[in-house]
């Protein structure tokens, strides 16, 4: 029989002098809730991530009543000495958690009763666990897209680095993963680039709708002790209180805004990822990892297996699925609070944890990979990449209208497909059977090399522009050099 079969022999928090239950409700309730109320009303085994959170917004507030005459200095200095200690505990692991204490905020609020004894039961003066928890998570979530901001950085840092490298070296760029036009390598990295970037604009974009303080709140309708609220926001670093009471305990959108921004950034990742397992099959062979991102074969000796970018391609399946998961928990609660936003956190966690080892896996496979330009090179000899190129000479040198040159190069494509050969391998007087005004100068746009150095457009793949996009990119996006 297992610990959660055995029959309760004494109350769970007596053992760690803990409130009970039925203390921390107050006298409306006699007896604590039942073994199985217990278990699926505890949020302690995922909240407790909130600690330092929940212990710097206990903080504030307490610096706030005093300042407002609702405590005294002393309870203010032991209810901070107190959260010190706490915060030792927990940091060093000789905290105990306890699922009768139901969630992070009660076990810090009992233990500091514990520590410090009376002060401690006037902390939550002015405030709800509504209001609270509120507050923990906008500042937790905060943190983390702050962290995510400097990887995704550290990520467009290292993309940066890998371009400047190959701005000169020619793959083919495709469409329909069909061969389209001779592009660089650096060139095709630097999208990527642009799409983290885009990812780094919507997380701090979402940050500025976070970054309100619902502490004060109470639990729906503000409070009758004259706090301020503007003070609690600047000491945790918020813009502003909340303008509403009741929308401030019941918002969630900046955790929906998170996962949404999270989902796309999983996306992009995920379009990399598969990008790296194509290249590294057996059949492109345009780049190499090494033993630090691959694994091998319990049976095929001869694998070498890009597992990282897999395994990184499929997290935006996990992220997609928390950010469903927490607008189906939102869609129809009416205000304010409802214990179904208890479920708002463990998704946002997974989430966090899938988007922060993805974008650390991306940057060292990035970092890692070997590109292998004779294999990219000889990719260009199939697919006829330069016809383009031929349809633009035909355009810009004879002035014929681009619907006509359109038809006339795809039937200089249909002779060399029958022959076997690229278009700079046919002859003047094969393309002239078609086309009778094409002159030798067409000879000098069908190579490769010189159909990527022509596009010199802004955002184009020839090797000075993308060099260009890769300094200006460095000062937009204020990247390292």
């Amino acid at each position: 029989m297992t610990d959660k079969d055995a029959a309760p022999t004494e109350n769970p928090a007596a053992t760690t002098g803990r409130q009970t239950k039925s203390s921390i409700w107050g006298g409306r309730f006699s007896s604590g809730p039942s073994e199985l109320m217990q278990e699926i009303n505890a949020s302690i085994d995922y909240d407790k991530r909130l600690y330092r959170q929940d212990i710097a917004g206990s903080k504030a507030h307490a610096t706030m009543l005093a300042s407002c005459g609702i405590i005294s200095d002393d309870d203010r200095a032991a209810i901070h000495r107190g959260l010190d200690a706490i915060m030792d505990e927990i940091a060093t692991g000789n905290f105990t958690f306890s699922a009768a204490l139901e969630d992070i905020h009660m076990n810090i609020e009992s233990r500091l009763a514990e520590l410090i004894g009376e002060p401690a039961r006037r902390l939550h003066t002015a405030r709800s666990r509504n209001d609270q928890v509120a507050t923990d998570f906008r500042l937790w979530v905060r943190d983390m897209m702050d962290s995510v901001d400097a990887a995704l950085a550290e990520l467009q840092t290292v993309l940066l680095q890998r371009a400047e490298e190959h701005a000169d070296t020619l793959m083919p760029g495709f469409t329909h993963l069909q061969t389209a036009q001779p592009v660089t390598f650096g060139f095709h990295l630097m999208a990527y680039v642009e799409m983290f970037g885009r990812d780094r604009g919507r997380f701090a974009d979402a940050r500025k709708r976070l970054n309100e303080s619902p502490l004060g709140a109470a639990a729906l309708a503000g409070t009758s002790f004259p706090i301020d609220r503007h003070m609690t926001a600047e000491l945790l670093g918020f813009d502003r209180p909340t303008a509403n009471a009741m929308d401030a305990v019941s918002d969630r959108d900046f955790a929906v805004e998170f996962l949404a921004a999270a989902a796309l950034c999983a996306v992009h990742m995920s379009r990399l990822a598969e990008e790296i397992v194509i290249w590294c099959s057996d059949r492109f062979g345009f780049i190499t990892l090494s033993d630090a991102f691959t694994t091998g074969s319990s049976i095929m000796p001869q694998k070498r297996n890009p597992d990282a970018a897999e395994l990184v391609r499929a997290k935006p399946g996990r992220i997609i699925g928390s950010l469903n998961g927490l607008l189906i928990v939102l869609k129809g609660l009416p205000l304010a609070y409802g214990k179904d936003m208890q479920e708002d956190k463990e998704g946002v966690f997974d989430a966090a944890d899938a988007l922060t080892i993805a974008i650390a896996a991306t940057a060292g496979m990035t970092a890692d990979m070997q590109a292998v330009p004779s294999n990219m090179r000889a990719a260009l000899t199939k697919g006829f990449p330069t016809a383009t190129d031929l349809a633009d000479y035909l355009v810009r040198d004879l002035g014929m209208p681009f619907r006509e040159a359109h038809h006339v190069s795809g039937s200089i494509v249909a002779i060399a497909a029958e022959r076997g050969c690229d278009l700079d391998a046919l002859s003047l007087e094969d393309m002239k059977a078609v086309e009778p005004e094409i002159t030798a100068d067409v000879l000098a746009v069908l190579s490769c090399e010189a159909a990527a150095s022509m596009r010199l457009s802004h955002g184009g793949t020839a090797p000075d522009e993308v060099r260009a996009r890769i300094t200006e990119a460095r000062q937009r996006y204020a990247l390292d050099t």
